[in-house]
């Protein structure tokens, strides 16, 4: 195999792709399949054309993907905007293609990353964004899942633990991010649940509707982000909330936590406060202690020092904010929003200008920026 005449190629396809009217960020995807395919079988059967064989392979992969993208679309304009309470009355076969992308011959991060890209409709800049990772990181760790799976068959499907992170990864990209695939990942979930009898199953289905229930509220008509503390309870979908405390009861009295019921818990607290002064913060200290147990997880522990910062004071949450890593997304927020909460406009109007600069996503950096602002003109009145 002729690496160096495949890397040369590569900006000829791209063009040809791009000039086609293909994305430049999915004609990128499509080039990297037909590569891995191109690494798969020209050492036994080499194309007398290789760029053509390229551009062939690259284009019937975007329109694969195009139509998968279109198929899922029309899946989720059969939902109702809120997805519906109850048990799903079927299964299709979305959720048997979860898990046969999580194949025991992956790791668990590398499962995940192939289903987001291939049947949850996610780029690859997106799970990249998920996981904390350069793009070209995660496009070698999809590239070579695809190259282990090309080679096995699918006949021993992955566990459900893998499909969970699956789903609630996809589930937090459709919360909050550009592609609406929320109600898709609840959809799922149900039908899992419909199907298996497991409680931690049960707690990311309650944790899914809990956030889901204040969807409504968590931005303002103009577009711009609304804080927990600011948002109109009265827009909360109660219905959806007392189904997810329900679930999320139902799965805890089992006695066999895991981390997605810990999580439920936290946004049951939540909820359950009908004002956001009436929130049981130490309560929920006490679940994310339960939560960093389970997972070892620093942004765990980053939204454990907001917490602490609630229940003991913002000085107390400085103090756990201190032991974590700087360079961690959003830690340069949540040290501004302490250093307001503690006194100190000045550090934190800094800090909220900083923040913002790193923000990953617009509305974010909007939030940020306003936060800031507001600050400043305070100062210099």
């Amino acid at each position: 195999m002729d690496e160096a005449l495949l890397r040369s190629l590569i900006p000829g396809v791209l063009g040809v792709l791009v000039r086609r009217g293909v994305d430049f960020a999915a004609a990128e995807d499509a080039v990297q399949d037909a590569l891995v395919e191109a690494i798969r079988t020209w050492p036994t059967d080499p194309p007398r054309d290789p760029q053509r064989w390229l551009i062939t392979v690259a284009w019937r992969r975007f329109l694969d993907v195009a139509r998968a993208d279109a198929a899922r679309r029309r899946r989720e304009d059969l939902l109702d905007e809120e997805p519906a309470p109850g048990p799903a009355p079927s299964v299709d076969d979305t959720l048997a293609l979860y898990f046969l992308c999580a194949h025991p011959s992956l790791t668990p991060s590398s499962a995940v990353a192939l289903t987001l890209r291939a049947v949850g409709g996610l780029t690859t800049r997106q799970i990249a964004q998920a996981y904390l990772v350069p793009e070209a990181t995660m496009a070698q760790r999809i590239s070579r899942a695809k190259r282990t799976v090309s080679a096995v068959r699918f006949d021993q499907p992955g566990d459900v633990a893998t499909v969970l992170r699956v789903l609630y990864l996809v589930f937090n990209e459709g919360y909050s991010g550009d592609v609406d695939l929320a109600a898709e990942a609840i959809r799922l979930t149900r039908q899992l649940a419909a199907v298996i009898d497991h409680p931690e199953v049960a707690g990311l289905l309650a944790l899914m509707l809990l956030h889901h229930a204040r969807r409504a509220s968590r931005t303002a008509p103009d577009g711009s982000l609304v804080p927990l503390a600011e948002q109109d309870r009265g827009c909360w979908d109660t219905t959806a909330i007392a189904e997810g405390i329900a679930i999320l009861q139902a799965a805890l009295g089992r006695d066999r936590l895991g981390e997605f019921q810990a999580q439920a818990a936290i946004a049951a607290l939540h909820a359950d406060a009908r004002a956001a002064e009436e929130t049981d913060w130490v309560q929920i200290v006490e679940w994310y202690d339960e939560l960093a147990h389970l997972t070892d997880s620093p942004v765990v522990r980053l939204n454990r020092a907001v917490a602490v910062g609630e229940a003991d004071g913002p000085r107390a949450g400085l103090a756990a904010l201190a032991a974590l890593d700087e360079s961690l997304p959003r830690h340069t927020a949540v040290a501004a929003y302490l250093h307001e909460r503690d006194g100190n406009p000045v550090t934190a109007a800094r800090l909220y200008a900083e923040a913002a600069r790193k923000a990953p996503n617009l509305a974010e950096r909007d939030h940020l920026t306003r936060q800031a602002a507001r600050l400043n003109t305070q100062l210099f009145r």
